[in-house]
């Protein structure tokens, strides 16, 4: 057993890209669930000692603890916004809104994929994408309910359109987070450099999406009126918990957004909020709406990505992209976005966002920041962009299939693989362009 052992850590890459590949393609055929193979996978990883099971070794704290590798921040922040939003949900507030917005679009759903498309994306520049999509399903599911219209193409949508959205600012995705404390980038940097282009590039989805999905986006003229003249007057069941819910959410979104002056995490936020709504509810009946199947999901992936990151298959990966351009900048920064796109499709892009930026600092000190420049928007748009190819390419992705297949809608992943990885493609192109005539001309 021993000498296995031994044999296995001397060919950590090879076991742990294997447990990777393998997890990923079990995932893809869906001939098992998700979070039984991401659990199988995280055993697997702990077994072969890929990661570390102690927190200390000989009085010294361990940083190869597999704990050290799962992100608790995404991890309670999902919890809590589960319970946030189950709690909302009671008092009536998201059919409220989803009401309120079929009657301004007349009921027709070519508006309403729009609206809501529109909706998620400026919202996610500012939150949170996890917690944009988490607000956003209720009132999803109760419009497709209205219509009698099947809510995948909406939440495809919403998926695609939170991805981008979080690309434009410092705090819409984790890597951009990431980015900008490794390269001095402010909030305002990132306002200037990729809103536009991420303007640009949701308009050419939203228009691509509407197109593709326009043979489903059909309901009855009779329907249609009756939701324009329906009455919204009675939909809020509790008025109190609506004004606890919204003032609840209003402080927790307040903190998500001045986070860099606080320096509070977001996961704290959503956690104090989520314990003062639990106040005034009974906690049993409350979390049994948590997704516990997509947090133990995250845990698994997070181990056994955590298991190839350790092991040097992220960072051997990230200086294969470098090496190959040979000093050219305008090659580099190609090689940047492009590969950083396929990658963050295939693997989580917050470890690989954090084995880049070193990288990237690194050229910066031995051919200056301007060279490096054009290579940290590359990151961004790449890393953020690139989460769209998969359904599993970003935490927002996972957590909107897993939702829908709890609610019967499940969005099976080489269904949504055909339309995220023309998405994909499209914004990588539409990136490279920008980058191109705003850096490297």
């Amino acid at each position: 057993m021993e000498s296995l052992l031994n044999l296995i850590q001397t060919n950590a890459m090879a076991v742990s890209a294997s447990i990777l590949v393998i997890a990923y393609l079990f995932i893809a055929t869906e001939k098992i669930p998700k979070v039984t193979v991401a659990l199988v996978g995280a055993s697997l990883t702990l077994l072969f000692g890929l990661l570390g099971q102690n927190a200390k070794i000989d009085g010294e704290l361990n940083p190869f603890y597999f704990i050290n590798y799962v992100d608790f921040n995404v991890i309670f922040l999902l919890v809590s916004m589960m319970i946030i939003v189950s709690i909302a949900t009671r008092s009536g507030m998201f059919n409220w809104v989803a009401n309120e917005m079929l009657k301004k679009t007349k009921g027709h759903p070519k508006i309403i994929l729009c609206c809501l498309a529109l909706f998620t994306a400026v919202a996610s520049a500012f939150l949170d994408n996890v917690t944009t999509v988490i607000l956003i399903m209720p009132v999803t599911f109760a419009i497709s309910r209205e219509l009698d219209i099947n809510p995948i193409p909406f939440l495809i949508t919403e998926i695609l359109a939170s991805n981008i959205g979080g690309t434009s600012t410092l705090i819409g995705d984790p890597p951009n987070i990431i980015i900008g404390s490794a390269a001095g980038l402010s909030f305002m940097d990132f306002i200037r450099e990729l809103t536009g282009i991420v303007a640009v590039i949701l308009f050419v989805v939203i228009c691509i999406m509407t197109f593709w999905f326009r043979k489903q986006l059909h309901t009855t003229e009779e329907k249609m009126s009756k939701i324009a003249q329906m009455d919204n007057s009675q939909t809020i069941k509790d008025k109190g918990l609506m004004i606890r819910s919204l003032i609840v959410l209003l402080l927790v979104i307040s903190g998500f957004v001045t986070h860099d002056i606080t320096h509070i995490q977001t996961c704290v936020c959503a956690m104090t909020g989520a314990s003062i709504l639990l106040l005034f509810e009974k906690p049993a009946d409350i979390l049994t709406d948590v997704e516990w199947s997509t947090i133990f999901f995250f845990i698994g992936l997070f181990i056994i990505i955590g298991g190839f990151e350790k092991a040097g298959g992220i960072e051997l990966m990230a200086k294969w992209l470098i090496d190959i351009t040979h000093g050219s900048q305008t090659l580099a920064s190609m090689v940047i976005l492009w590969g950083s796109g396929i990658l963050s499709g295939i693997i989580d892009n917050i470890p690989y966002t954090a084995t880049m930026t070193p990288m990237i600092a690194e050229i910066a000190t031995a051919k200056g920041s301007a060279f490096a420049t054009p290579m940290w928007w590359c990151l961004s748009l790449g890393a953020c962009l690139g989460g769209n190819m998969t359904i599993i390419g970003a935490a927002a992705n996972v957590i909107v299939s897993e939702t829908s297949a709890a609610n019967g809608y499940k969005i099976k992943f080489m269904e949504y693989l055909k339309y995220g990885l023309v998405v994909m493609l499209i914004s990588l192109v539409l990136s490279t362009v920008y980058i191109y005539f705003r850096f490297l001309t």
